[in-house]
């Protein structure tokens, strides 16, 4: 019925939990499976993954660090339904959400992307405030209506998310590309939790500038299909 695609880096202390908690929270589902892109972790994620008995899990492999939008393409790409959910790997969305989104998406038929918002996020104060300026920016600029575009919690159709350009940072701008190809869209509230171990992999700095250049080429996406 779904896939659950989770991009993982060094998350051995964490992914074992999470998986616990996703099959907890999917107990009333059973058409489903967990794909774990591993992008080359260097800790004993891969050893923690495969001591884990469940017939749902796939894990796979990449050859080198390629970043969370390759992984998660990569997922989706191998996925077996068209419906996909996604979660980060490190523990801050909370499980306990995915049926409520999934019901939401399933009980809205002309809905193709419902995506969460963290409102009460647990993180520092320059990663909340850098966040917060970069959303403004982005709504303003591709009007994609959605007040926290980086929140990795999503559920979506498979086959539209494959119909766009791929690019290094698509995960982040999912809600601008689905209405921007002119596909219903809507936001849920969902949990955060503060990371229990572990640090984030991405620099604020970073992808702030990074993040620039990205509303650029969404921005020229969407004006070439329009246009189309």
């Amino acid at each position: 019925m779904f896939s659950v695609i989770i991009p993982i880096f060094n998350e051995s202390l964490n992914i074992e939990n999470l998986l616990e908690e996703i099959n907890q929270s999917l107990i009333n589902y059973e058409n489903y499976e967990i794909i774990l892109i591993n992008d080359f972790s260097t800790d004993k994620t891969v050893e923690v993954i495969n001591k884990i008995n469940n017939n749902k899990i796939k894990l796979v492999n990449n050859n080198k660090n390629l970043g969370q939008s390759y992984s998660i393409h990569k997922g989706i790409k191998l996925s077996s339904y068209k419906i996909i959910v996604t979660i980060d790997g490190d523990g801050q969305n909370d499980p306990a959400d995915i049926p409520n989104l999934l019901e939401i998406y399933l009980s809205m038929n002309d809905v193709e992307l419902v995506g969460g918002l963290r409102l009460k996020r647990q993180d520092n104060i320059i990663k909340k405030l850098s966040s917060k300026i970069a959303n403004n920016i982005r709504s303003k600029i591709l009007n994609d209506n959605c007040k926290d575009t980086g929140c990795s919690l999503k559920i979506f159709n498979k086959q539209i998310f494959l119909s766009f350009p791929y690019f290094d940072g698509i995960h982040r701008f999912l809600p601008a590309l689905f209405s921007g190809y002119g596909f219903k869209t809507t936001f849920v509230e969902v949990n955060h939790r503060k990371r229990r171990y572990g640090v984030s992999k991405y620099g604020t700095i970073n992808r702030l500038f990074k993040g620039i250049s990205d509303i650029i080429r969404v921005k020229k996406i969407l004006k070439e299909k329009n246009h189309v």
